[in-house]
């Protein structure tokens, strides 16, 4: 480095550290260290730590960071109110980084470079925050698509989000400004809807698909013993794209009811009693959203038929389970399933479909891609990869963006590339390799159009279901086994094509005799 080039760093650090000092958010860590912590330096030093690297990480990160921090200074059980206040701050805090973030990213070169880095298709954990957690559960949301790369842009206005409920618990009643769309993954539980004076109630069970129409309060109860319940949801806002909120009216403190943001003459008023038994109706529950039952409360709240009546009016059950009919395809290699507004009348004005897909341990999906549904597949159990090919990307790996990649730290290890739109006025196509590992909880946009395979690891079979927008009138099709689209080309298409007699074409298209899943690359090697 040059002199002139040191003195600049060292002038930049000076900075930074004045600055730092005048942080409000810096002071007030200091001062909790002197109100929690008694190792005073080592806490103030954590704290100056903490804000010398903030500009280095995304909101994501440092939401992650921030709860764990409220986690390790909150650790026994009396101080679970004050973790939660702490994680609470965390996310409000998280909330308006985010916006910042995203309006730099609209007007701004830096997060427009940010957007384009790493493998815009794949959410890991640290993509997700944290939306509510007690001991007894949490729900996980998904960052906006839109936050990786504007090539999502196509599906901004959904979200993933993922509810796991420990044995017998329950969930506080709410209401959210938003279609959701949910899939059992794990579990059994039960749900009840309430509009007005009717209130609907069905049991669920591992694979079953049910809706909860915008604004509908509902509530659930995991009925199992022993077994967490685990949900998947879709959630399409109804008001500011790709951002909803969740309303609870059924509370106190934690969660708090809205009905606290009225004042005392109204709420008097509207109920017709004293103010203090208003109060003290909205000042009891401080356990949080996810709450333990008793046997029997569970029982009571989940004596329903399996799948139930939709409710209002509906003629189809409340619940459609994806595993009721044949698999669409299936052999030694693996199971799908699919359920779209045919079969199940809920998805109809979503314009969405469901599949699942079960590949058996070291085996693999044909490659396949589907001709207008983007897909949004969430691994729900089990560890392999996956490859795509897509045109609008091309690789580029800089020195700046090798030592931005080893920032991150083994956290953030993954088996991506990092990438760059290919430039405007390319004439001649072609198309990069998308590669990452895919383990439980990892989330993959698949676009329309765009060839994709997955592959199971050796010790495990990989189950992922995939939610489908833009599903109506959409067609998958196969590029290998039985199904090939390539088998259906004329032989003079096929020599013209590629160049190769006819025959040495049909060879290679027509060895495989399996369809849709086949004997993976690990399984071969081993043979």
């Amino acid at each position: 480095m040059s002199y002139k080039a040191m003195c600049l760093a060292l002038l930049l650090a000076s900075a930074a550290v004045a600055l730092a000092s005048q942080d409000p958010e810096l002071q007030q860590c200091k001062h909790q260290c002197h109100a929690d912590d008694k190792q005073v330096r080592q806490c103030e030093d954590r704290c100056e730590e903490y804000h010398r690297h903030d500009n280095d990480r995304s909101p994501i990160q440092k939401l992650r960071e921030c709860n764990k921090d409220c986690e390790r200074r909150h650790q026994e059980q009396q101080q679970e109110r004050q973790r939660e206040d702490c994680q609470r701050r965390c996310q409000e805090r998280y909330e308006k980084e985010t916006q910042s973030y995203e309006g730099r990213g609209r007007h701004g070169r830096d997060s427009h470079q940010q957007k384009q880095t790493n493998n815009p298709y794949v959410f890991e954990d640290r993509h997700f925050f944290t939306g509510m957690q007690t001991q007894h559960g949490r729900l996980r949301i998904l960052q906006q698509f839109t936050e990786r790369s504007d090539l999502l842009r196509g599906i901004e206005n959904y979200r993933i989000a993922v509810l796991e409920a420990q044995p017998q618990t329950f969930i506080v009643p709410s209401h959210l400004d938003a279609e959701i769309l949910v899939f059992v993954a794990r579990g059994r539980g039960a749900v009840n809807m309430v509009r007005e004076e009717r209130r609907e109630g069905f049991n669920i069970k591992e694979g079953d698909i049910f809706r909860i129409h915008a604004g509908t309060t509902a509530y659930l109860v995991n009925r199992d013993n022993n077994e967490r319940l685990v949900l998947v949801k879709l959630i399409q806002p109804v008001n500011t794209p790709g951002q909803f909120q969740e309303f609870y009216g059924a509370g106190g403190q934690n969660p708090e009811s809205y009905f606290k943001a009225f004042s005392d003459e109204i709420l008097e008023a509207a109920f017709n009693v004293d103010g203090e038994r208003v109060k003290r109706l909205f000042g009891q529950q401080r356990q949080g959203a996810i709450i333990k039952a008793s046997s029997e409360q569970i029982r009571s709240m989940s004596q329903h038929q399996e799948g139930g009546i939709w409710p209002f009016g509906g003629e189809s059950k409340g619940t459609h389970n994806i595993y009721d009919k044949r698999p669409i395809y299936n052999n030694n290699y693996g199971q799908y399933y699919e359920v779209d507004s045919s079969q199940f009348r809920q998805l109809r004005d979503l314009d969405i479909a469901i599949s699942f897909s079960n590949i058996s341990q070291g085996a693999m999906t044909a490659p396949f891609y589907n001709s207008k549904a983007n897909k949004i597949a969430v691994v729900v159990e089990g560890e392999g990869y996956f490859e795509m090919a897509c045109p609008h990307l091309s690789q580029s790996r800089s020195q700046s963006q090798s030592q931005r990649q080893s920032r991150r730290g083994e956290e953030e290890e993954e088996e991506e590339e990092e990438y760059s739109y290919r430039p405007r006025g390319e004439t001649t196509t072609s198309y990069k390799t998308v590669r990452s590992r895919l383990r439980t909880g990892t989330v993959v946009v698949v676009p329309a159009g765009h060839p994709f395979v997955a592959v199971a690891s050796n010790n495990q079979n990989l189950q992922i279901v995939s939610f489908k927008v833009n599903a109506d009138n959409n067609e998958q099709f196969t590029l290998a086994g039985k199904r090939n689209v390539m088998n259906q080309l004329e032989r003079e298409a096929k020599e013209l094509a590629f160049g190769v007699p006819a025959r040495e074409v049909e060879e290679v298209f027509r060895s495989q005799e399996e369809e849709f899943f086949f004997e993976g690359p690990g399984r071969r090697a081993d043979a």
